[in-house]
């Protein structure tokens, strides 16, 4: 929606099945929109021609790879759905316009408001999986993500500026939009609506950062997204291996460094999970038949661990896959995607409060915006929606203009308390891309506010010459 009136709208279905097949040490792979059991068995016929092809040509480039897959135990007769209470895709279309037009306007009628965008996306995957060792699952996952986003217009100057909901994608139902928060499954919207016009309006006011070197606390609004692009695609194992090369880079975090590598500090601990509770990558069992687990990537600021699929676990000599193997068509191979990648909380761990309180010189992060990494994922730039100065334990009003830079070991090496778990929020992304021909997915990051010491702050305004 546009200031409060509809723009536009997508209502698709990606509806068909896929064969693939190891043959001859060779992948194997077609798929099909017909459902009759003749083009099924045409279908499989194909992948099986498919991975012969394959291997001749393996063969040929004198290549001795085979593909092998990691053992799995059998699940026979599985069914799994994610944790929700009402099926967005049950709610009338008038009933979501209606709420993200009351919400539209609500911004409209705050002073310094110009425009409102208002947007829904809503899925509903629905996933049939057997396999020749006897695994046979059914499995439905639902997932939304509601935003709005106000505009503020400068009138002499045309300086415009915009601020967005905080609220993340979930795996749940139409009650994280019309439930009470907390123990309702809601979040609070009627409050976040109410602060927007006012915070945005002390962003235009906002004078620009003093570049330089400053201590930071990181609101889980903003550090999820540097957590997914510098910890959850560095630490998948395809592309450490170089498997990735081609589309978004390989990784620092190479194989040969696990155990060893240095990643953060001691307070930082990562793992990788499926089974969190309304995550957006929690399944009951991956696209290769592999129960969800939870496993450690980073332990005590160490490299510990990667994201597996069958083929990369056996590949590198795990005994089993942690189940990252996804498809987000039934046309597109299985490949490995990222789980849900989360920086652990202290369990007796400060407030976000008692943080900024042991910060002289500082920033206060909140909400994530725009970011760059480099292809190994070790040197990176983020911005938030606002930020905040410290000075001697308290907040002193926001700033504009602003960047954090650092490389990700420096920066997680640089981490030196994390929040209790009051302060830890599942955020997430709803669109993440991967693979050639390319596929998204959809993966929650889980953090607390995390204090970090002496992390370079760049003023964007300088650095682009203006």
């Amino acid at each position: 929606m546009r200031d409060g009136r509809p723009s536009g709208a997508a209502d698709t279905t990606d509806l068909g099945y896929a064969v693939r097949v190891v043959h001859g040490g060779a992948w194997g792979f077609a798929s099909g929109v017909d459902l009759s059991m003749d083009a099924a068995a045409r279908v499989a016929s194909q992948a099986v021609a498919m991975a012969k092809l394959s291997a001749k040509v393996i063969e040929a480039a004198g290549s001795d790879e085979r593909v092998e897959l990691a053992a799995e135990p059998v699940h026979a007769e599985k069914t799994w759905i994610s944790a929700y209470e009402i099926n967005p895709f049950d709610v009338p279309d008038s009933d979501k316009t209606g709420l993200l037009g009351e919400w539209s306007e609500r911004l409209l009628a705050a002073d310094g408001v110009a425009h409102a965008d208002a947007s829904l996306l809503t899925v509903q995957e629905n996933k049939f999986y057997a396999d020749t060792a006897g695994t046979v699952t059914t499995q439905q996952r639902v997932r939304l993500h509601p935003q709005l986003t106000a505009v503020a217009v400068d009138p002499t100057s045309g300086e415009f500026d915009s601020m967005r909901t905080l609220a993340p994608p979930v795996g749940r139902g139409w009650e994280y939009l019309t439930g009470a928060p907390g123990a309702g499954g809601g979040w609070d919207w009627d409050t976040e609506l109410a602060e927007i016009p006012e915070l945005l309006a002390e962003k235009m006011r906002a004078p620009s950062v003093e570049a330089g070197s400053y201590d930071l606390v990181v609101d889980p609004s903003n550090l999820w997204l540097t957590i997914h692009e510098s910890i959850g695609h560095a630490t998948e194992l395809d592309r450490a291996l170089g498997y990735e090369a081609a589309y978004a880079g390989t990784s620092f975090a190479t194989f040969d460094q696990l155990g060893k590598l240095k990643y953060g500090s001691s307070v930082m601990n990562v793992t990788g999970d499926r089974t969190a509770e309304h995550g957006l990558a929690t399944i009951g069992y991956d696209d290769e038949g592999v129960a969800a687990q939870s496993w450690d990537l980073v332990k005590d600021g160490t490299l510990v661990g990667y994201q597996l699929d069958r083929r990369i676990a056996r590949l590198t000599g795990f005994e089993r896959s942690n189940g990252c193997a996804f498809a987000d068509s039934p046309g597109h191979v299985p490949v490995q995607r990222m789980a849900n990648v989360s920086l652990q909380p202290a369990p007796d761990g400060p407030s976000t409060e008692e943080l900024i309180g042991d910060v002289e010189n500082g920033l206060y992060l909140v909400g994530d915006r725009s970011w760059s990494i480099d292809m190994q994922r070790y040197n990176f730039q983020f911005t938030a929606q606002r930020a905040y100065r410290i000075r001697n334990g308290a907040l002193a009003g926001q700033v504009r203009d602003f960047a954090y830079q650092a490389t990700t070991t420096d920066f997680w090496g640089s981490m030196t308390a994390v929040g209790g778990p009051r302060t830890y929020v599942l955020g997430g992304a709803f669109n993440c891309g991967k693979a050639q021909p390319g596929q998204i997915a959809a993966v929650s990051h889980g953090c607390p506010s995390a204090l970090f010491r002496g992390v370079n702050i760049l003023n964007t305004t300088q650095e682009a010459g203006r």
